[in-house]
């Protein structure tokens, strides 16, 4: 038989907080994070706001702060996740268990200040008047930063390898780059990881940050962005009929999952079980989902399966939900497809409606929301719903959170490429 594996611990970074509790109230109460861009000058932008993480400081979090002040913030952002949840979980002291048994799974982005000299250069090609960066000079950039001597030794890191060392985590040490579905996927992976016994803990979850000139501008050229800059707190609108795109956000999140004899023999409290993980490819196009959704349905039905469980089983669905014309028809052809006729009964909400789009962030965050959704029997709603759109015709838990008992919740996250994470987390039974 296989290992049960169960969430211990929890941690986040997120524009709408910093602790769980502080999270989950605002998405209960629908408030929003997004306003306008203060991390630079995006006047001229087509897209003037975002999801911005506020006031934030990794000397709140870590000792030796000051250590890390040269990593970007993808890598301040998953140390500051990654205390809180190993706090929560009674693990934070190095002296604590085995260590060579505890491992990192971190799906993180591209685009980050983790490259400074790359998104320097680049970043200046966005600036307005600004001669583009030519082939060669890209190369240069990358190659200079690869080979070339760094501006310190953090930049020679990935943010995982900053986890394993800070937090004394010395089994798995892995990372995934699979965009808008990169924590999910390395929660999912993760969890095969514990299941298979080559780690009793690992510490997984995603970390990213975009808000820069080179993320807002590569966005806004993919024509993902909302550009509804004159109200930027209706701006995300998931399944509304008039969306116009994404708000680009940022944080982390990390999760610790653990085997289940091994969380009760230390007296662990337990927050869920993690039953299903269900990964595909749509193989169609880079930015676009498969306009049948093939790759989303064939994912959501392997987690069925790998949950041993049936669509009716399912109380709630966290959708990907992104606010895009493309995504939202997509996402709800593909729960049809999979519940049938069951899919007008079960409620549906996005997140990002009041936290953006975290990018490789959003699935972590995303499943810490519907784990505390479960414990609770109360699930956030979708915000600035207003016009029904005629291809999005479920239960998307308009405006107000409702008040719904479940056993097993079901999170989507759905990334460029056409990668597809589906997510099941149960409530823990012996």
């Amino acid at each position: 038989m296989r290992r049960r594996v169960v969430i211990t611990g929890m941690g986040v970074v997120t524009p709408l907080g910093s602790t769980v509790a502080e999270l989950f109230t605002s998405q209960i109460e629908g408030r929003t994070a997004v306003g306008p861009i203060t991390r630079f000058d995006a006047r001229t932008f087509p897209t003037t706001f975002a999801s911005e993480v506020k006031d934030f400081d990794l000397g709140k979090f870590i000792r030796n702060a000051e250590r890390y002040h040269n990593c970007g913030l993808n890598t301040q952002f998953a140390l500051a996740a990654a205390r809180h949840a190993l706090e929560d979980a009674n693990l934070l002291d190095a002296g604590k268990g085995d260590r060579s048994r505890m491992g990192v799974y971190l799906g993180s982005g591209e685009g980050s200040d983790e490259f400074p000299a790359l998104v320097r250069g680049l970043a200046h090609a966005s600036t307005p008047g600004s001669q583009a960066v030519n082939a060669g000079e890209f190369v240069n950039v990358m190659l200079k930063w690869m080979n070339g001597p760094r501006e310190s030794e953090q930049e020679m890191f990935t943010p995982a390898g900053h986890l394993a060392g800070v937090f004394a985590l010395e089994g798995p040490n892995q990372a995934c780059q699979t965009a808008c579905a990169a924590s999910s996927q390395a929660i999912g992976e993760a969890l095969d990881i514990i299941r298979v016994g080559e780690a009793d803990v690992m510490v997984a979850g995603g970390s990213h940050s975009m808000i820069h000139p080179l993320g807002v501008t590569g966005f806004n050229r993919l024509t993902a962005l909302s550009q509804r800059n004159e109200s930027p707190c209706t701006a995300s609108r998931p399944f509304d009929r008039e969306r116009d795109g994404f708000v680009i956000g940022e944080g982390a999140g990390l999760v610790v999952l653990e085997e289940l004899e091994h969380a009760k023999k230390r007296g662990a409290t337990i927050y869920a079980e993690l039953t299903g993980y269900g990964t595909t490819a749509d193989a169609y196009r880079m930015t676009d989902p498969h306009p049948q959704g093939r790759g989303a349905i064939r994912c959501m039905n392997d987690a069925l399966r790998d949950a041993s469980l049936k669509p009716t089983d399912i109380g709630y669905i966290n959708a990907h939900g992104t606010s895009t014309q493309a995504n939202d028809s997509t996402e709800t052809a593909a729960i049809k497809g999979v519940f049938g006729e069951y899919a007008k009964s079960v409620p549906v909400s996005s997140s990002k409606s009041m936290l953006g789009h975290l990018i490789a962030a959003a699935g972590v965050v995303e499943l810490v929301i519907s784990v505390v959704a479960l414990r609770r029997g109360i699930v956030p709603p979708t915000i600035n719903y207003g016009t029904p759109d005629p291809e999005c015709d479920l239960d998307y838990v308009p405006n107000v959170a409702r008040e719904v008992r479940f056993r097993h919740v079901l999170s989507n996250s759905f990334g460029f490429g056409g990668q597809n994470i589906a997510l099941i987390a149960s409530r823990f039974s012996e």
